[in-house]
Formats: structure tokens, C-alpha cells, sequence
């Protein structure tokens, strides 16, 4: 079976965040003193399997485990093995992960040996003092021997990085330059619209079309047709060796090729990033519903996933979004 929405996009594609902890306080991302939410609102694993595997049993080819930090979760590997099994002999094609790599050193071969092939790092800059700025105290260190021991796994890495105005624009050809050395491909994010973190979205945004511009000019990039199944647009370069993506939601709208949809880990299913609307699974789940209903709901919510999201951000306009990204799942 194939999943379609309403305006006949293909679905095959979730992203489920299993918690909204985190270990880093990034200043986008959240504010620097959060409440998180108590264990009894949280789906647990074997919820958020179920949930999984009434996806794929409609059609759903790719699942990312986001968060907060996925890998802050107990048990993650416990999840991340009943996928795995999935592999092969459902529609299940791949599982990925996308971590902020603190705790890469010690899960990359537990990763590797369930499953994981493919991984996104969130990484924002390669300078020491701007890396505990941005995080509020995390370890730069730790993050770039998670990358080393994920390689040594044989794990694919792609680093994503979030375009900060006045704080990381300075350093783009340098992040480029690094990931090539390490055969890393890298994209680059614009700023979104979530709740508020201690500081207007508007002083934060750098629109990608602009960034582009500028580093068209040092690597003369070309476009390639590289599809890791999210909405990031890759190019190349004749003095690259790996591929560069733009992942631009403000400045060049990408919602008419949309696959995906997100559970949060308390069982709200987004059809769109970009809107506030949801359709709740938790009580499904818990009052033991039949899975003949977890799929009617499915497929409810699909039929009014919306066109495109309404991102804005300007000095006159507050995010709208009620929730932070670590909520939604990233």
C-alpha cells in the first residue's frame, strides 16, 4: 500500500521524536532553562513501535529517530533493534538518526550493529568558544570524536548546520572545507519560525539564497540529483569532493515535493512542521484501540496534511509556533 495525502503527494516518510530532553541548550532551539515533560506523557518504546508499525504497514519506507536527543532516551538501542528486524521483510526500507553527537562515542557501534547506516549531526560551528556559545555549554571536543568513532563504524555522517546571523556566516567556506577533508557531506539550514528562545527570529535568520551567492562564487557549485529523501537540494564542485545541500523553507518554498510527517513524543502526529495542527495517537494507544483505527486515523490525518506550511519571519511577526523544536522532533 501506498500513502498519498491530499494533494496526491506521495508519504514514506517519518520522523518520530522519542523524547524532548536534550543535553545541549542550543539558543535557537530552545530557551536555557526548559521544563521537559514528565516520563508519563511520553510514549513509551513499545507505543512508539506500534505507532511505527501502522505506518509502515500503510506505506512508510524511512523512519529518522529524532528528538531533543535521541540518544539521551534509555533503551534507544532496544527501539532501534525491533526496527531493524523490520528491515527487509516489511516496507521498511532504512533507519536513521539525527543527534546532536555528544553520546556518538558511545553508541556508534551499537548504531551500526542495529541498523543504522546514515546519520545526521547537528553541527553549527567548528570554533571551540562559539561552539559552548551556541550550546551553552557543550563540549566541542566530544561531538568531533563521536564523528571519528561514527566513521570508524562505517556509518555515513552528514553534517547539518543552521545558518546564525552574526554568529556562523563568517565560517561557512571553512565548514565546507572541513567536512570535505573528511569526506562529510554538509547542509546548511535556514533559521525557522518555532517558539521563542530568549531571542527574535528575525536576528537569527539568514536567508540561504543570499549564502549561496557568495559561496557559488569560491566553488562554482553545480546541481546534482542527490535525494537522501528530505528536502535538501545538493550540489558539487569541481574542487569538492562532497556534496553541499540547502535546506531553505523562508526563501525557496520546497512543500509541493513534501513526503514526510512527525510524531512528537507524546504521540502528536504533524503533517507539517510549519502548522499547528495535529492529530493525537496517545489515547489510541493507550486505551488499547484496534489497529484497523490507529490506521483510519492515519490516514484521516492525511487527507488533511496542508498544502504548504506559513512560515514568516520578519520584525513585526512573534513565531506562532507554540512549540520549540525539540518538541516537535527535528
Amino acid at each position: 500500500m501506498k500513502l498519498f495525502d491530499q494533494f496526491n503527494r506521495k508519504i514514506n516518510y517519518l520522523r518520530v521524536s522519542v523524547t524532548d530532553r536534550c543535553d545541549l541548550r542550543c539558543l535557537y532551539c530552545m530557551k536555557e532553562k526548559m521544563t521537559f515533560l514528565s516520563k508519563k506523557e511520553i510514549l513509551t518504546l513499545e507505543e512508539i513501535e506500534r505507532l511505527c508499525d501502522n505506518f509502515i504497514d500503510l506505506g512508510v519506507k524511512k523512519i529518522r529517530l529524532t528528538g531533543g536527543e535521541p540518544l539521551v532516551r534509555k533503551d534507544i538501542i532496544k527501539l532501534i533493534n525491533k526496527l531493524n528486524l523490520k528491515l527487509g521483510n516489511t516496507n521498511l526500507k532504512e533507519i536513521t538518526l539525527t543527534t546532536n553527537g555528544s553520546l556518538l562515542s558511545n553508541f556508534a557501534k551499537q548504531l551500526k550493529d542495529n541498523g543504522i547506516n546514515r546519520i545526521n549531526v547537528s553541527l553549527d560551528t567548528i570554533i571551540e568558544k562559539k561552539f559552548k556559545k551556541i550550546t551553552r555549554f557543550g563540549n566541542l571536543k566530544k561531538i568531533l570524536n563521536g564523528i571519528d568513532e561514527a566513521q570508524k563504524n562505517n556509518i555515513i555522517v552528514k553534517i547539518n548546520t543552521v545558518a546564525i546571523k552574526n554568529f556562523n556566516e563568517d565560517e561557512f567556506i571553512n565548514l565546507i572545507e572541513w567536512s570535505n577533508k573528511r569526506n562529510i557531506d554538509i547542509t546548511f539550514i535556514e533559521v525557522m519560525p518555532m517558539d521563542e528562545t530568549g531571542l527574535d527570529r528575525h536576528l537569527q535568520f539568514v536567508p540561504l539564497d543570499k549564502v549561496f551567492e557568495k559561496l557559488n562564487k569560491q566553488f562554482d557549485f553545480y546541481k546534482i540529483n542527490k535525494n537522501t529523501g528530505g528536502p535538501s537540494v545538493y550540489y558539487n564542485s569541481k574542487n569538492l569532493d562532497n556534496n553541499i545541500g540547502f535546506i531553505t523553507p523562508l526563501t525557496n518554498n520546497f512543500c509541493d515535493n513534501c513526503n514526510r510527517v512527525r510524531i512528537t513524543s507524546t504521540g502528536k502526529l504533524f503533517m507539517c512542521l510549519g502548522q499547528n495542527d495535529y492529530v493525537d495517537f496517545k489515547d489510541l494507544l493507550r486505551k488499547d484501540y484496534s489497529d484497523e483505527t490507529i490506521k483510519e486515523k492515519i490516514l484521516f490525518a492525511l487527507n488533511i496534511k496542508p498544502k504548504k506550511h506559513d512560515f514568516i519571519i520578519d520584525k513585526n511577526t512573534k513565531p506562532y509556533m507554540k512549540r520549540h523544536m525539540n518538541v516537535t522532533g527535528g
